[in-house]
Protein backbone atom coordinates (compact mmCIF):
# COMPACT_ATOMS: atom_id res chain seq x y z
CA UNK A 1 0.00 0.00 0.00
CA UNK A 2 3.12 2.57 0.70
CA UNK A 3 4.25 1.76 -2.37
CA UNK A 4 0.94 2.80 -4.32
CA UNK A 5 0.91 5.69 -2.45
CA UNK A 6 4.47 6.67 -3.47
CA UNK A 7 3.81 5.87 -7.18
CA UNK A 8 0.59 7.84 -6.72
CA UNK A 9 2.88 10.91 -5.63
CA UNK A 10 5.54 10.54 -8.11
CA UNK A 11 2.44 11.23 -10.68
CA UNK A 12 1.74 14.08 -8.76
CA UNK A 13 4.60 15.81 -9.29
CA UNK A 14 5.31 15.01 -12.81
CA UNK A 15 1.63 16.33 -13.56
CA UNK A 16 2.34 19.45 -11.53
CA UNK A 17 5.70 19.59 -13.63
CA UNK A 18 3.93 19.77 -16.83
CA UNK A 19 1.07 22.04 -15.45
CA UNK A 20 -1.63 19.43 -15.07
CA UNK A 21 -2.80 20.90 -11.90
CA UNK A 22 -6.12 18.90 -11.75
CA UNK A 23 -4.44 15.10 -12.22
CA UNK A 24 -1.67 16.09 -9.94
CA UNK A 25 -4.31 17.19 -7.42
CA UNK A 26 -6.10 14.29 -7.30
CA UNK A 27 -3.24 11.96 -7.64
CA UNK A 28 -1.78 13.89 -4.30
CA UNK A 29 -5.34 13.68 -2.87
CA UNK A 30 -4.76 10.08 -3.51
CA UNK A 31 -1.69 9.56 -2.09
CA UNK A 32 -2.70 11.51 0.77
CA UNK A 33 -5.65 8.79 1.21
CA UNK A 34 -3.75 5.50 0.78
CA UNK A 35 -0.69 6.72 3.28
CA UNK A 36 -3.25 7.96 6.14
CA UNK A 37 -4.60 4.12 5.81
CA UNK A 38 -1.32 2.35 5.59
CA UNK A 39 -0.25 4.29 8.85
CA UNK A 40 -3.86 2.87 10.32
CA UNK A 41 -3.41 -0.44 8.89
CA UNK A 42 0.09 -0.58 10.52
CA UNK A 43 -0.74 0.74 14.14
CA UNK A 44 -3.48 -1.91 14.72
CA UNK A 45 -0.97 -4.46 13.09
CA UNK A 46 1.82 -3.45 15.74
CA UNK A 47 -0.42 -3.44 18.16
CA UNK A 48 -2.00 -6.80 17.47
CA UNK A 49 1.60 -7.95 17.46
CA UNK A 50 2.35 -6.55 21.10
CA UNK A 51 -0.69 -7.91 22.47
CA UNK A 52 -0.23 -11.41 20.88
CA UNK A 53 3.09 -11.82 21.76
CA UNK A 54 2.22 -11.12 25.50
CA UNK A 55 0.27 -14.26 25.45
CA UNK A 56 2.54 -17.58 26.98
CA UNK A 57 3.14 -20.21 24.71
CA UNK A 58 1.99 -23.63 25.60
CA UNK A 59 4.47 -26.21 27.01
CA UNK A 60 5.66 -28.52 23.81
Amino acid sequence: MLRWAVIFLIIALIAAVFGFGGIADAAAGIAKILFFVFLVVFVISLIAGLVQGKKKQPPV
